[in-house]
């Protein structure tokens, strides 16, 4: 029997998610990250940078899709997978219904914004005309530690005395 390389899996695609979402806490960003995979090979990759970019659209996701979207050549991602750190919120899930997104793999749920399962559920609305499926949970723990972390450094911060920007 001969063996190739071994495949990837979910939890791969969101530790490589994970490891975006570290860059961008590291530039004080909300640890956010995402990877596009098209093929089994990952297409795209990127962090939160609204607050370095002065973009309020410049979510992981979004970032992401644009890359994903030059290195194939076209805005539609039929047959991709996105995977980020956190529930992506009703922006970033209309971005991958317009991109035509395969499915969507996610790791913490966000009860305060996540338009895919948690607050809204925009990607089962059946008047859409794409679907997409979704795998939400994997890696949660790790994903959520991580915006904890960010989130409790930031008030630690504030009660300190020495408030920052964003």
């Amino acid at each position: 029997m001969v063996s190739g390389p071994p495949r990837s899996t979910d939890e791969d695609f969101v530790r490589e998610a994970i490891a975006e979402a570290r860059r961008g806490m590291a530039g004080g960003e909300v640890p956010v990250g995402a990877v596009v995979v098209a093929g089994g090979a990952v297409v795209a990759r990127a962090h939160n940078a609204p607050v370095t970019a002065s973009d309020p659209t410049a979510h992981a996701e979004i970032l992401a899709l644009r890359e994903a979207g030059r290195a194939i050549g076209n805005y539609r991602l039929t047959g991709a997978t996105v995977y980020v750190t956190v529930e992506p919120c009703a922006m970033c899930a209309g971005a991958m219904l317009h991109a035509r997104v395969a499915r969507l793999v996610y790791g913490a749920p966000d009860p305060k914004a996540g338009a895919v399962e948690s607050l809204y559920r925009l990607l089962d609305d059946p008047r859409w005309n794409h679907r997409i499926a979704v795998e939400g949970g994997v890696l949660a723990e790790e994903c959520g530690a991580l915006l904890k972390a960010f989130f409790d450094s930031k008030r630690s911060k504030v009660r300190g005395g020495v408030a920052e920007p964003g």
